[in-house]
């Protein structure tokens, strides 16, 4: 059988580092993407030493457009043909009321979340449009279903990579192409400490009290996506920790 191909953007740390483990582990080459060139070089590494799988490190920033064009137009012609996308890079920063917020955090979360996945879909899909076969999984979130107070502007982009995948699967319906969305709750990454500008404990302080989902939990959910028959999409996952009924309601116990 062909070993297939997977592209996976912010593969630096958390889901995207974790499914990079799960699917070099079910048998696929990668391509992973990330800013952190240090962190990419080591994740190459223990790709290719503990699972025996080609993996190759494409440094840059996607909200960087033209910083991703280069990088994409010189992947070797044997790295060309990917079978899968996990546009998983995104990220929040901020949790301020709408009047309050930073304009800057708000043009990163929407360079990040909707430009940069937007971009690097189109760039893969031509080869996966061509061939008339591929699968994209769009890394969405709860705050893409339902939003919630002092995170309009994450909130936005994430209710974007929704509708973009619901109208993306209509698109590429003809050319037999998968696309699907994973929607986490909670679940402990770097994410709040990135939103909360390094703050650890403020980060931490969102999980007091329950136990969150892992990236280890998220990864296993997508590759178990990617794995499915051909003749088989999973359309989309809302994945919550037990403790996490929605965005607003959660269980937790007094320490």
């Amino acid at each position: 059988m062909e070993t297939k191909l997977a592209l996976i953007t912010g593969a630096t740390s958390g889901i995207g580092k974790a499914t990079a483990f799960k699917l070099a582990e079910s048998g696929y080459d990668l391509i992973i993407t990330g800013r952190r060139v240090k962190l990419l070089m080591d994740l190459e590494i223990l790709i290719q030493r503990n699972y025996k799988r080609r993996c190759l490190s494409l440094n840059f920033d996607i909200r960087n457009s033209k910083e991703l064009d280069t990088a994409m137009n010189k992947l070797p012609s044997d790295w060309r043909k990917i079978d899968l996308l996990i546009n998983n890079a995104g990220l929040a920063l901020g949790l301020d009321p709408i009047h309050k917020g930073d304009l800057s955090h708000w043009e990163q979360m929407i360079d990040t979340n909707i430009k940069g996945l937007l971009q690097i879909s189109k760039i893969v899909l031509q080869g996966m449009v061509e061939r008339k076969s591929g699968h994209i999984i769009n890394i969405s979130s709860i705050a893409g279903k339902e939003a919630y107070g002092n995170g309009s502007v994450y909130c936005a982009t994430k209710h974007a990579v929704e509708a973009i995948t619901k109208s993306m699967r209509i698109d590429l319906l003809p050319f037999g192409i998968k696309v699907s969305s994973v929607a986490p709750g909670m679940v402990n990454t770097e994410f709040s400490t990135v939103r909360f500008g390094g703050d650890r404990a403020k980060a931490y302080a969102t999980y007091n009290g329950l136990s969150p989902l892992t990236a280890d939990d998220i990864a296993e959910t997508i590759t178990w996506i990617a794995t499915r028959p051909k003749h088989v999409n999973i359309n989309d996952v809302l994945i919550m920790p037990t403790a996490q009924a929605n965005a607003f309601n959660t269980y937790r116990k007094s320490e």
